[in-house]
């Protein structure tokens, strides 16, 4: 009976071989062809590609930003566990040799690719001293894509291969490697995890006829799996963070992250611009909202959803962290800017919701806002106040919720600690996370409304 079970696995495996080796062949299709000849700007919009250059490059969280002078630089490191794919002829044969067809066929459904097939990876350089056995897991932002056109794109950038990854990256922020410009986490071992699916590392699907594969749910696994292999596993503290969409993958893998570690480890979550709201746009629509139902159905996102959300609730508003903050068991810390500049731009004011302009000014600069934009925005930062209310109302919970006109905070230098960082009653970001992280202080840090703050570095476009 093995003999048989052995010989199945074998013919497996040169199906599976084949099956791989097509997919390394990438045709050119219609919709590549039109988005890398000659789309228009107006038929690709930020909201679809928001992660290419311009918004990475406004908010300094950027692969491809040039980083900042005596940046510490991490290599990449692929994950080749990941994915079958990066198996040789050699392990197939053990593999098959050694496992049952059971075992094998469950080793081979662990495929953890980007879009376009390729390896994930990551970032990571080793604590030292007192932080040697605590582990900070960063999780990649870099928007979303909802619909097979935008994926496609996708894929072929650093958001959707490995294959255009840099690298090296800088770390800084919440990330650098220095006790003045981060003083709580500055020596434990630090990791960036690179963000290649689409789906805030929750989808699970594929769309076989355009060679796209939305793993992100496998990627997130493998990469925690081969982090625990490197020491993680013996972590006396653990924070799990990220920002953007990265703030969004924060908050839906914050319980799981819990349950990788023994109870005696110390393990909580930061999310730094992941609070977007099911907000009503300018028009009386919901931009995001339709954009988040593509991206939860097109990538098999609804079964990796906290059920304690999607047994009364859909899955596309089971994807917005107002529907889950409140379920979540883990110490989580909420850092945001109440006028939250990429929501401004893509889902409160987008030019799709604005065909007359009337927003151009206010969505590129607040201080150009007229009276009743700002009224506008107002009720937009109310909304978020709202959101967090019960939340915030756990002795476990943090908040940072500042009035600024920004996106992502915790992974640049001059807004997470610095002489003039954004400060609430006197308190930078960096020291408000340390704070509650190590119980020194309950944190529950929400600005008052426009204008109040002078220390917010507020966005110009």
């Amino acid at each position: 009976m093995r003999a048989m079970e052995r010989l199945m696995g074998f013919c497996f495996v040169i199906v599976f071989m084949i099956l791989l080796s097509k997919r390394d062949v990438k045709s050119l299709e219609f919709d590549e062809l039109l988005i890398n000849g000659n789309r228009t700007t107006k038929e690709v919009s930020l909201l679809d590609l928001e992660s290419m250059s311009f918004w990475e490059s406004v908010y300094g969280v950027s692969a491809a930003a040039a980083p900042p002078p005596n940046a510490l630089m991490v290599p990449v490191t692929l994950i080749h566990g990941a994915a079958a794919k990066g198996a040789g002829i050699y392990t197939y044969i053990y593999i098959f040799i050694s496992l049952s067809l059971d075992s094998f066929s469950q080793y081979f459904e662990i495929i953890a690719v980007c879009l376009d097939g390729t390896l994930p990876g990551y970032h990571f350089h080793p604590g030292f001293g007192s932080g040697a056995s605590s582990w900070l897991v960063n999780l990649e932002g870099g928007g979303w894509c909802n619909n097979i056109r935008s994926c496609v794109y996708r894929k072929t950038t650093r958001r959707g291969s490995s294959n255009y990854f840099e690298k090296q990256l800088a770390f800084t922020g919440i990330l650098s490697n220095k006790a003045s410009e981060n003083p709580d986490f500055y020596n434990w071992n630090r990791v960036k995890i690179r963000y290649c699916d689409g789906a805030s590392f929750a989808g699970d699907s594929e769309n076989k006829a355009r060679v796209l594969q939305f793993r992100g749910q496998r990627i997130w696994q493998a990469a925690i799996e081969e982090l625990m292999s490197k020491g993680m596993r013996n972590a006396k503290q653990a924070l799990l963070s990220g920002c953007s969409a990265g703030g969004l993958a924060t908050i839906l893998h914050c319980d799981e992250f819990r349950n990788f570690f023994p109870t005696s480890t110390k393990v909580k979550c930061l999310s730094d611009a992941g609070l977007f709201l099911d907000a009503v746009d300018v028009s009386g629509g919901r931009t995001l909202r339709k954009f988040y139902g593509g991206v939860v159905s097109l990538q098999g996102v609804q079964r990796n959803l906290p059920s304690t959300c999607t047994n009364h609730l859909d899955p596309t508003s089971c994807f917005f962290p107002q529907n889950l903050i409140a379920n979540i068991k883990t110490p989580l810390f909420i850092l945001n800017a109440a006028y939250d500049a990429w929501q401004v731009q893509e889902s409160l004011a987008p030019p799709s919701a604005d065909p007359r302009g009337n927003w151009r000014d206010c969505r590129r600069n607040i201080q150009k806002c007229s009276a009743s934009q700002i009224q506008f925005l107002q009720g937009f930062r109310n909304s978020m106040v709202n959101a967090v209310k019960g939340f915030g109302a756990s002795r476990q919970s943090g908040l940072f919720i500042n009035s600024c006109f920004l996106h992502c905070q915790s992974e640049r230098q001059n807004f997470w600690f610095s002489n003039n960082c954004p400060k609430i009653g006197n308190k930078a970001i960096a020291t408000a996370v340390g704070e509650w992280y190590f119980d020194r202080a309950s944190v529950k840090a929400i600005d008052c409304p426009y204008p109040c703050d002078k220390t917010c570095h507020n966005l110009v476009f």
